[in-house]
């Protein structure tokens, strides 16, 4: 079975559907440690007053926000913690909206939803409920101490839960000043059509498998090919408890609730979900990292940073 990273229930109305929220993508690459050639032992990183070129202990390290040029504001861990939304274990769908309204740009990491026990029925509710309808569930959710706009969507026979980019943080077309030339060019319609049945000649089905990084590929190669050769150089997070499924009663009953109710008073997209009675999240450990590989994905934060072959 796949290892979930997040327990809890998506909610609409007055049901709750208890899921687990799994990874739906792996990031890959080619992850370089530095080693000092003189003794192949690693090369660490250390915290650097960039002024003196002093190194710096950690307890004399503070957090700041550039607030103008030279000028930063200094913020506790207390002050940092505070300000973190609140951690429920609850998918809150605040709104249905269209598909296809939902642009490519705000889409940010997908992760598969499964059900948890006693929560298969009303699951494949949701999910035939969008499938037929071309909606898909505008919520809340919070992973990790990071609040975020995401998007619950029927796949197939499963539902995917999407988390979305804010509003700030997608550049709107007119960040590329476009000249008039590009936008109310005239085509010719000869050329139009050419470039149409070249598309078409062009066309083919989608098959993701049939692409691969050939960087990665040549360096993995190259690096089984020294290793069998011999040419190899020998270099000298608990799990939180897992939360409590949400309990799924009769589901006639709250569909009607959920339909007499008064409608609640619009969430704003950036409100954190209700509170619920899980626990905190499932948190996978990282894991440990052979001496040459394919750079595995995960999803905690920090930690040493990657010399990324760019």
């Amino acid at each position: 079975m796949p290892r979930s990273i997040w327990k809890g229930a998506v909610s609409f109305g007055l049901v709750h559907i208890p899921v687990a929220l799994v990874p739906a993508t792996s990031r890959q690459g080619i992850d370089f440690d530095w080693l000092d050639k003189r003794s192949m032992d690693r090369v660490g990183y250390k915290r650097i007053n960039k002024t003196t070129g002093e190194e710096i202990d950690s307890e004399n390290i503070v957090k700041g926000v550039a607030y103008q040029k030279g000028e930063y504001v200094v913020l506790s861990d207390e002050e940092i913690r505070s300000a973190y939304p609140e951690a429920t274990q609850t998918v809150d769908i605040i709104a249905f909206i269209d598909a296809a309204s939902v642009s490519f740009l705000y889409i940010d990491t997908p992760y598969y939803l499964t059900p948890e026990r006693r929560g298969e029925k009303v699951y494949a509710l949701l999910r035939e409920t969008l499938a037929q309808t071309g909606k898909v569930g505008l919520a809340n959710v919070v992973l990790r101490n990071k609040q975020h706009l995401a998007v619950v969507m029927p796949l197939g026979k499963a539902l995917v839960l999407n988390t979305l980019r804010w509003a700030d943080e997608v550049r709107g077309i007119e960040y590329l000043e476009l000249k008039d030339e590009a936008i109310n060019a005239e085509l010719n319609p000869r050329e139009l059509d050419m470039a149409k049945r070249l598309v078409e000649d062009m066309s083919e089905d989608w098959d993701p498998k049939a692409y691969r990084d050939s960087f990665q590929d040549r360096i993995m190669e190259l690096v089984e090919r020294k290793a069998r050769e011999g040419e190899l150089a020998t270099v000298g997070t608990p799990e939180a408890p897992a939360g409590k499924g949400a309990e799924v009663i009769d589901l006639t009953e709250l569909l009607r609730r959920s339909l007499e109710s008064k409608p609640a008073q619009k969430k704003g997209a950036a409100a954190a979900g209700k509170s619920s009675e899980a626990d905190e999240a499932e948190q996978a450990k990282p894991a440990s990292k052979p001496r040459a590989r394919r750079k595995s994905s995960g999803e905690g934060e920090g930690g040493k940073p990657s010399k990324r072959a760019g």
